[in-house]
């Protein structure tokens, strides 16, 4: 059984069991949390699309660490001036596991 969920402004497709990497959440590490918005729910040749969203169901998952992403480096240079900056930039991220597909 697999699911679409949003969370952070991105949708991921998720299964039981699987660890995924989303945007940071609040709770601490071994925390339970449930994600409401939930696209889609697929069990083999039987899928459900919500319109939006699909009523009821929800996905649980545990706050398994946090941490930060790879730096992004940003460079700004003007030609023909003594005009550059660098600036870097870490998003911070938690990495949370799915332990449970509740549809309704």
């Amino acid at each position: 059984m697999f699911a679409v969920i949003k969370t952070g402004g991105k949708q991921y497709r998720v299964a039981g069991g699987q660890e995924i990497t989303v945007e940071k959440l609040a709770g601490e590490v071994g925390a339970k949390l449930e994600f409401g918005d939930v696209l889609m729910i697929g069990d083999g040749d039987n899928i459900n699309i919500g319109a939006p969203m699909i009523k009821g169901a929800k996905v649980m998952c545990e706050v398994v660490e946090h941490n930060r992403a790879a730096k992004v480096t940003a460079y700004k240079k003007k030609p023909r001036n003594t005009y550059r900056r660098k600036l870097g930039h870490r998003q911070h991220q938690t990495v949370v596991r799915i332990t449970d597909i509740v549809a309704k």
